[in-house]
């Protein structure tokens, strides 16, 4: 289980929203998605070379898992990744929480095996971070990462995986023009000396950074995103208005720039999709170029709007 064999896509598709019951206020993005939707989403996905999936147990409890597996069952499960977390802050009592956690995320993703399995939040590294192990030997892990872990919790977990012959293989972390704390932190150079993918989640900040949304057409009313970003909106306009001049010269859009950002930035963005055209965004975004005076302007911008867009679950870096 070495960095070599990994196969490390520009972009991987998030399905957090997938977890959404569609119901006004029963979500955390307020998203009403379909089967037939999300089948054609999926199939633009696999044409245009898109092929890691993220999702965690704790993604609706379980309904992003269940509605994943069932879209990607027609596919040959050689044609795809999965990736998926185990949440210490949602353990069982048994013996082994975390081969439970991934026992019931296997049966409802429809496979026996997992490319990624992450443990989503520290808690206790040394406690739960040795349970990867004997998951990583039985083959139903592929490979293994942490989720929101700072620069001390990452350099513990690899020590306690490297004393049984593994390693860390990726690091994901909430990461954007809005929230750089992982590169300020020197977790973005440590992944990059020590040759670990470095996956960022929340790229677009729950669409906020997307242009969709202002003061006169905020977040969906009910929803949990709304109610963290809604009253910044107007703080992100003049970065918005950047990202979206900034994508114009190229024929693209708002969210292409945020997403080509971060993959300048030497990471890979794990974008949320729910509808097929944005799939077409992230082909976009994967050929644009930004230049250096584009990004300096960027996060110049970005820090303009001082807003501390940390999530709840997080810890500071």
């Amino acid at each position: 289980m070495t960095i070599d064999y990994l196969k490390v896509p520009t972009v991987a598709l998030g399905t957090w929203a997938w977890g959404d019951s569609g119901e006004t206020g029963d979500g955390y993005f307020g998203s009403s998605l379909t089967q037939a939707g999300l089948e054609e989403l999926v199939e633009k996905a696999f044409t245009a070379g898109f092929t890691l999936w993220d999702t965690a147990a704790v993604y609706g409890m379980g309904r992003s898992e269940t509605v994943l597996g069932k879209v990607l069952e027609r596919y040959a499960r050689g044609d795809y990744q999965l990736s998926t977390k185990f949440t210490p802050q949602a353990a069982g009592t048994s013996d082994d929480p975390v081969a439970d956690m991934l026992e019931q995320s296997l049966a409802r993703l429809g496979t026996d095996y997992v490319d990624f399995y992450w443990i989503h939040n520290p808690a206790d590294v040394a406690r739960w971070t040795p349970h990867l192990i004997a998951l990583l030997k039985s083959g139903k892990v592929k490979h293994v990462g942490v989720s929101n872990h700072n620069l001390n919790e990452i350099k513990l977990a690899n020590q306690v995986l490297g004393e049984a012959g593994f390693r860390v293989e990726a690091i994901q972390n909430h990461y954007s023009l809005l929230y750089r704390r992982s590169e300020q932190a020197g977790i973005l150079d440590y992944c990059r000396n020590q040759g670990i993918p470095f996956f960022a989640y929340m790229v677009l900040e729950q669409g906020a950074l997307t242009g969709r949304y202002s003061p006169e057409n905020p977040l969906p009313k009910g929803s949990s995103r709304a109610e963290a970003y809604n009253g910044m909106l107007p703080r992100l306009k003049a970065l918005a208005d950047k990202l979206a001049s900034i994508g114009r010269k190229q024929g693209a859009a708002a969210p292409d720039v945020a997403t080509a950002w971060a993959i300048a930035k030497g990471t890979t963005p794990i974008i949320g999709v729910t509808k097929p055209h944005h799939v077409e965004g992230l082909i976009r975004a994967s050929s644009l170029t930004l230049t250096g005076d584009d990004i300096a302007e960027l996060e110049a911008l970005a820090d303009a709007a001082d807003v501390n867009t940390r999530g709840w679950w997080e810890e500071e870096m």
